[in-house]
């Protein structure tokens, strides 16, 4: 192993030179849906992109599931990249490898059979966009074991410092996405089912081309076919430490289904400016995201290597990077809301809502930017089941909020995004609390 390790030099360098690629990553992996969404708005309409939008938790949900699992993983061998032990890291990587294939397979039968019946009886969907909905996730569903496969692939290459090459993975997968929306939604007239076809050939691409890219660069990892171990102690430490940031993942994922709910309940142009406003929020989140990820191995690595003296200086900085970071989006978001949800192809009544929506998550967006990277800082220490307690906290705030506050005259559908105010609030205060306290470094 030649990668640079995050336990040498300034930790602000290092970590925002580690940080780049992984943002960049995560905004070509966001680019899968986003393009489906600005396609199937533009070139099939409103209800399509209704229909997309309202499969949008359950998507959230599996990917949570790939990239929680997959997380747990990456911090184990973080570890132990950072303490030099390579044969202990090749027999994790190859235990881990094959309960996220495993766990692929498992979550694309699970996601087709579920597919008409959490569309109508847990989320709700109206009635005119069962059919599309249903249609749209089984075709995705079905291209589940790729995004599971290319997840842990990509998470031992970042355990071990290579950030860069994810990014070039999904480039190429991007490129092939956008190119086969254009065909099949724009040319051939497949409306989602195009946009699902796409989705599941690019998330293939980069999946295969990752474990190609793993197995050439790496020969550590360059295992035959009878060099594959599964150890079962090995596999259930990565179900042990992936557990609490899958389940992180997932009750957020699980907590928007009630969120919605109530989306739904103001008809299909609240529920598709709903959808916009998720995908906005989420770009606006991601550098955050980054920073969480970075964080996670940077302490991993650096616990590895016995350099804890390291650990609470690189928070401090991460911190402040992200902050700035932060109030940059908060500027261009508020000031050109209107221009960034009109290009999805809404209708005059749901870029009203989109824009109010996106603005005022923009003016919350530094208090999650100031805590969420600190999340990543507790799973790299072994206290990842806190970092599960405070996004879980968070998100009830935000879900309770809803309910309770949209009866009020004056406040209604606009709880669907005030909410955003009290859960990210609570989780600022919470994770700085425990941050400064200290105790996380007991684990």
């Amino acid at each position: 192993m030649n990668n640079k390790t995050l336990t040498e030099g300034a930790p602000w360098k290092g970590i925002l030179s580690f940080m780049i690629p992984v943002f960049l990553g995560l905004l070509l992996q966001q680019l899968y849906n986003t393009v489906d969404t600005i396609i199937v708005g533009n070139f099939a309409g409103e209800a399509p992109l209704a229909a997309v939008g309202a499969c949008g938790v359950r998507t959230m949900a599996f990917l949570a599931l790939a990239n929680g699992f997959s997380a747990g993983a990456c911090i184990l061998i973080a570890q132990f990249f950072g303490a030099g032990r390579d044969e202990d890291m090749r027999r994790q990587a190859s235990s881990s490898l094959l309960v996220m294939i495993a766990m692929g397979v498992l979550a694309t039968a699970v996601g087709i059979i579920i597919s008409r019946f959490a569309l109508e009886y847990v989320l709700a969907t109206p009635d005119s966009l069962l059919p599309m909905a249903d249609a749209y996730f089984k075709i995705y569903a079905a291209g589940l074991i790729f995004q599971f496969g290319y997840n842990i692939v990509a998470a031992i290459l970042r355990g071990i410092g290579d950030s860069k090459a994810t990014l070039y993975f999904l480039l190429v997968a991007s490129v092939i996405n956008v190119v086969l929306d254009i065909i099949f939604v724009y040319s051939m007239n497949m409306g989602v089912v195009g946009a699902a076809v796409a989705t599941d050939i690019a998330q293939a691409v980069s999946c295969i081309v990752g474990v190609i890219y793993m197995m050439k660069k790496y020969p550590l990892f360059r295992w035959k076919l009878n060099e594959f171990t599964f150890e079962w102690q090995l596999a259930r430490q990565t179900l042990k430490t992936g557990f609490p940031m899958a389940l992180q993942q997932f009750i957020v994922s699980f907590g928007f289904v009630f969120i919605q709910r109530a989306v739904n309940s103001y008809g299909e142009a609240m529920t598709a400016s709903f959808s916009v406003a998720g995908k906005v929020e989420t770009y606006m989140t991601l550098p955050a995201s980054a920073l969480m990820t970075t964080q996670g191995i940077y302490t991993g690595q650096n616990i590895g290597a016995g350099r804890t003296d390291r650990v609470m200086i690189g928070a401090k900085q991460t911190a402040l990077i992200s902050e700035i970071i932060s109030v940059c989006i908060l500027t261009i978001i508020f000031i050109f809301a209107k221009p960034i949800v009109t290009a999805f192809g809404l209708g005059p009544e749901a870029v009203g809502y989109c824009s109010a929506h996106v603005r005022f998550v923009a003016v919350c967006l530094p208090l999650f930017a100031s805590y969420f990277p600190l999340l990543g800082l507790f799973q790299g220490a072994n206290n990842a089941l806190f970092s599960t307690f405070v996004a879980t906290g968070a998100l009830t705030v935000r879900v309770a909020t809803t309910y309770l506050f949209q009866g009020i005259p004056g406040v209604g559908y606009h709880m669907i995004w005030w909410n955003t105010l009290f859960g990210w609030g609570l989780g600022c205060v919470v994770a700085w609390t425990h941050f400064l306290r200290g105790r996380w470094k007991r684990k």
